[in-house]
């Protein structure tokens, strides 16, 4: 069963919302009848969709379409700032799911917006902050953390098993193989269902168990060897070409 979050946008355009969670909390399925940015401070949260599944590195944000169907897990202590917005606010709002960028601009009128007045006077301070948030909004980069869903029973089935061992040798051969499919033909399939090659989903969703590992404070060398990764230095420079930075200098600058 899903339930439904209503929002009122009568004197402001969006509503934001302050809320902290611990390790191991989660939140059933449900959907808001309003567009969403989920923030996180800090900790990692895994957002589950139809359309597959995000992962909130701290520091970066979610958003979510009005209407989108999702559940939450919660890695590390997550201090999330949500922004419910009004799906009217502007004409141009993203129409997909997307894991962004939050600029060092907009996480402070995030924090800012928390303590503006519901009500405000036309050309006030507080109808620029909300103004400028929106603005803010329609400018974010995208990030590379989405882990598209395959939709056929095969790969399915291939994805569960890459998941529940994500440090195995995953050549396309031996995926293949598992399924009964020649490569060729898994190459297409994935690329048609998934927007990616085989070899790009798996490196992303090895990516995205690191960071959730991570965010627990497992050590990087642990991290590196229990995803296939053969030394610390080859994980970490896999780590820096797809996030620019290394792993403890990511969660450092968060």
């Amino acid at each position: 069963m899903t339930t439904t979050s209503t929002f009122s946008f009568t004197h402001r355009p969006l509503v934001p919302f302050a809320h902290d969670y611990l390790h191991g909390d989660s939140e059933p399925w449900h959907q808001h009848d309003c567009a969403q940015l989920l923030h996180s401070l800090s900790g990692v949260v895994r957002v589950d969709t139809a359309a597959g599944c995000w992962v909130v590195p701290p520091g970066r944000g979610v958003w979510l379409p009005a209407g989108t169907r999702h559940a939450l897990r919660i890695t590390g202590s997550v201090a999330a700032r949500t922004l419910f917005i009004d799906p009217l606010a502007r004409a141009d709002l993203p129409a997909s799911c997307q894991i962004v960028q939050i600029s060092p601009l907009l996480r402070e009128l995030i924090v800012t917006s928390l303590a503006l007045p519901e009500p405000y006077a036309p050309g006030s301070r507080e109808e620029r902050i909300y103004e400028l948030i929106l603005d803010e909004i329609r400018a974010m980069p995208i990030l590379p953390f989405h882990l598209p869903e395959t939709t056929s029973a095969p790969l399915r089935h291939l994805c569960e098993h890459i998941s529940q061992a994500p440090g195995e040798n995953w050549s396309s051969q031996q995926a293949a193989t598992l399924i009964n499919m020649s490569e060729r033909t898994l190459n297409r399939h994935f690329q048609q269902q998934t927007g990616l090659s085989y070899g790009e989903w798996v490196r992303r969703a090895r990516l995205m168990e690191a960071l959730l590992r991570l965010a627990q404070g497992q050590p990087v060398l642990r991290v590196a060897l229990d995803l296939g990764y053969g030394s610390h230095s080859a994980f970490t420079a896999m780590f820096r070409r797809v996030m620019g930075v290394s792993p403890s200098e990511y969660f450092k600058e968060a």
